[in-house]
Order: C-alpha cells, then sequence, then structure tokens
C-alpha cells in the first residue's frame, strides 16, 4: 500500500473545510482542528448570521420605501388618519433565534460533507511545534475540548485561524449594551437608539439594517464618507440614502471612548463631543487570529498588523506551512479564503494550479442598495495605476427599475481604451450582488464592450443597464477612433 500524504488544517472557516473537501478528494488523510465549529466566523458569527438579519431588514426596507408608490395599503387595525397605511415592526428577539438556528444548520452541513468526503474533524485548539523533522514533517499539538492533548504529525499545515473583532482600549464591549459584531444576535430587543461606531463594511451594513428594523441610528464616521474603500460614487448614492432615511451620519467623527451609563452609552468622540444612545455597536475593524499558536517559533514570517505573510500559492515563510483567509491579510472575503486553501492543497498536491489573482474577485456590500464591485476600481484609474476609460449609467432610466420603485443605484463599467476589454465594473442596485457575476464573467475572461453590447439581455430587467452601458462604451470607443 502506497504512502498516504497527512494534512492537518488548524481552522475550519472557508479557508479550512474548503481545503479540506479538496484534500481529501485527492486521497490526503486530513485532519481539520477547529474551536467553534466549522465553518467558523463566516458562519456562526459573521456572513451567514449577518446577511440573514439583513434578508429581514430588507424585508422591511422594501415596505418602508415602495410600498405606497406601488399602490399597496397595509392596514393595522388601528386607522389614523395622518398614516393609514402603517406597517408593524419586527420581533428582534424571534429574528435573532432564526438567525443563531440558521447559522448552527450550515455549520452541520459543512461538517457532515467534510466528514463525508473522508475528512477527520478534531475539536480543539492546535499550535504548531517548533521546527521541521528530519523527514519533513510538522507536528501539531491540540488541546482537545475535553481537557486532553493530542500529538499530530503532518507532511503539510495549513493555518486558516480567521480574525476576530477588533477592540478599543477604552471602548469593550460588555456583550450587553456595548457589543461587538459577534454579540448583536443575543439582543431580544429591538434597540431604541443605536450608535454604530465604523462605517467600513461591516458598520455600513449593521447600520443599514438596523435603521430598516426601526432603530434610530448614529453612524460615526472617522472618514470624510462612509465606506472609504469602496467606490466612490457608490459611497455617495449610499450615504444620501442614509440621511433620507433619517440616519445620523456623522462624518470626520473619529470615537475616543464608550462606556455605560445606567441603562445608556455614552461615546465620547476625539473631539470632546458626547452622544448617547441605548446601545453601541464597535465595528472598527479585525485582528487575526495568529497569536498563541507556535507560529513564529516554528518559523512563519508575520507582518507588522500580525497577519501571516503568503505567497499566491498560499506558502508561508515556513517550509510546509500554508496559510488561508482572514489571517493571511489578503483579503477579508469567504470566496477569498475558500481559494486560497484550495490553491495550498493543489500546489502541496502536485495539481496544476493558477496562482491566485485577486483582480477577478467580485465582493458585495449588503447595505440596501446593495454595492457589488469587481477587477479594477476608480481608485486604480485615478492613481494611473491602470488606463481605462468608464461610463455611468443611472438606474433611474432603466424601465424595470420604474416599475419597482427603485430609483438609487447605477451600472458602472470600466474598459481598456484600445482593445475594449472590459476590467471592472461597478454595480449599486438591489440585489447587485446577483448582477455582478456576468460583469465577473466579463473581466476573467477578458471579454469586450462589443461582445457584452452584442449579447441579449432581457426587456425589461435591471441587468439590461449593464448592456447599454457597454453599447455606450462601443460608442465612445468608436467616436474616439479607438
Amino acid at each position: 500500500m502506497g504512502y498516504v500524504t497527512r494534512i492537518v488544517i488548524i481552522g475550519g472557516g472557508p479557508g479550512g473545510y474548503e481545503a479540506a473537501l479538496v484534500a481529501a478528494q485527492l486521497g490526503a488523510e486530513v485532519t481539520v482542528v477547529d474551536r467553534d465549529g466549522l465553518g467558523g466566523a463566516s458562519v456562526l458569527t459573521d456572513c451567514v448570521p449577518s446577511k440573514t438579519l439583513i434578508a429581514t431588514a430588507e424585508v422591511m426596507t422594501n415596505f418602508g420605501s415602495s410600498y405606497e408608490e406601488l399602490g399597496i395599503i397595509v392596514e393595522d387595525g388601528t386607522p389614523d388618519p395622518d398614516n393609514p397605511a402603517r406597517v408593524v415592526g419586527v420581533d428582534l428577539g424571534k429574528v435573532n433565534r432564526r438567525v443563531k438556528r440558521l447559522a448552527l444548520a450550515q455549520s452541520h452541513d459543512i461538517t457532515a460533507a467534510v466528514t463525508r468526503a473522508g475528512a477527520r474533524v478534531l475539536r480543539g485548539r492546535g499550535r504548531l511545534e517548533p521546527g521541521q523533522a528530519s523527514d519533513g514533517t510538522r507536528q501539531v499539538v491540540v488541546e482537545t475540548a475535553g481537557g486532553e492533548e493530542e500529538r499530530l504529525t503532518a507532511d503539510a499545515v495549513l493555518i486558516a485561524t480567521g480574525g476576530k473583532p477588533r477592540e478599543l482600549p477604552d471602548a469593550r464591549p460588555d456583550g450587553e449594551r456595548i457589543l461587538n459584531w459577534t454579540q448583536v444576535y443575543d439582543l431580544e430587543e429591538q434597540p431604541e437608539e443605536l450608535i454604530v461606531v465604523g462605517s467600513g463594511v461591516t458598520g455600513a451594513e449593521f447600520a443599514g439594517a438596523y435603521q430598516a428594523l426601526g432603530s434610530r441610528v448614529t453612524l460615526v464616521s472617522s472618514r470624510d464618507r462612509v465606506l472609504p474603500g469602496e467606490d466612490p460614487d457608490a459611497a455617495v448614492v449610499l450615504e444620501d440614502v442614509f440621511r433620507r432615511r433619517g440616519m445620523n451620519v456623522m462624518s470626520r467623527s473619529r470615537a475616543a471612548s464608550a462606556k455605560r451609563v445606567g441603562d445608556r452609552v455614552e461615546v465620547t468622540l476625539s473631539d470632546g463631543r458626547v452622544i448617547t444612545g441605548s446601545h453601541c455597536l464597535m465595528a472598527v475593524g479585525a485582528v487575526p487570529n495568529t497569536s498563541g499558536i507556535g507560529l513564529e517559533e516554528a518559523g512563519v514570517t508575520l507582518k507588522d498588523s500580525g497577519h501571516i505573510r503568503t505567497d499566491r500559492v498560499s506558502r508561508t515563510s515556513a517550509p510546509g506551512v500554508y496559510a488561508a483567509g482572514d489571517c493571511t491579510g489578503v483579503f477579508a472575503l469567504a470566496s477569498v479564503a475558500a481559494m486560497q486553501g484550495r490553491i495550498a492543497m493543489y500546489h502541496f498536491l502536485g495539481e496544476t494550479v493558477a496562482p491566485l489573482d485577486l483582480k477577478t474577485v467580485s465582493a458585495n456590500v449588503f447595505t440596501d442598495p446593495e454595492i457589488a464591485t469587481v477587477g479594477y476600481t476608480q481608485a486604480d484609474v485615478d492613481a494611473g495605476r491602470i488606463d481605462a476609460r468608464a461610463v455611468k449609467l443611472p438606474l433611474l432610466r432603466n424601465a424595470r427599475a420604474k416599475m419597482q420603485g427603485v430609483r438609487d443605484g447605477f451600472v458602472k463599467l470600466f474598459c481598456r481604451p484600445g482593445t475594449g476589454i472590459v476590467v471592472g465594473g461597478v454595480v449599486v442596485a438591489p440585489r447587485a450582488s446577483e448582477l455582478i457575476h456576468p460583469i465577473s464573467i466579463a473581466v476573467d475572461n477578458n471579454l469586450t464592450v462589443e461582445q457584452i453590447a452584442n449579447t441579449f439581455t432581457v426587456y425589461p430587467s435591471l441587468s439590461g443597464s449593464i448592456g447599454e452601458v457597454a453599447r455606450q462604451l462601443q460608442t465612445r470607443k468608436a467616436a474616439e477612433g479607438g
């Protein structure tokens, strides 16, 4: 019987469990060491829970923003001459119980799939032992959930330990009034006045969701605008929507501390101003889970931020040790973590593999409207990193958008001036996460605006705007003699 390659994966999030599936299917002996349940933060405390909560918020937003225009009347049994149609609120406790139930169900499904593929799942905390044995193997010591210690020998180790919410020294979450994004699902009552500190993706998503659920929301942003890392045109649209719906968006305001005062929370800003609310959500970024697991002692180089330094096939500086996901700081997306994990296993097990290409990554901000992006960005064009021409088409001109009462949003495409090859795109719209896929296909396969323009779209449809933008770029290219 031939030698079987032994793989140990520390961390069961998307990077870890996708790597386990690949390695097991390729005939390796795989052990996944996981502390909290397969799926990791993505499934248990981040992506799946937040998007489940946002799904409820989305229903409330649809009723709140467009039901009158569409002619829908909702009577609640208590006629009010000034407000004849009122929509009932939400039971946040019930919403959150559903959130946690679905997250656990997804985790169980992943565990079943990994086990069915032939991998072993070991509940516990793993750490790398220093050095590499003479035969090239690595040792992983696991403190199991039962309090015992188990030593595993591995031909290769994948570190996929993820990250956790960053905390400010003077704004420590208490799980009741001052919360991080993993703690909000324990709330039984709707926050009356929610202060959200941080206007990145997480802060913007939760601010929009809780406003839609009925909370009065104040969003504290240290930057000039919300979503400073996103397309500026998209950020302007979203901030305008937030303000129009009644959110208090405080730009250029940095939180210095947050403290409980009875059943209230006081947030002190760096300029001395104090704002109060019933609850505060801290969304000030994440830090990698890379300390205390023997990485540096084993020869793994960390960045100043604590993230693991990797190459484009997920190798670390230590032979036989790979890394994937948020602990690498490459791109905090489940899809990227999964790709990094798969690439690591393909590479180590000798399969053909293409290095990670971040210019084909599509991403989405699950606000209302959603913001989806792929490829090169406006910032890349403005900084001269790529020569591209762009056209932006507001959804106001789209027939389907008019029918659905959609006023906010646009489609933007970037293409190379000479060839017309599509190199990036932005969609701001309801369900932009679904609409970005044809643009992703175009970017990944070097399609031209001519090819997109000459492809049939359904009429009426929001995706028709993608074809229309391509036709405008095609026309501009012809007018400029490109």
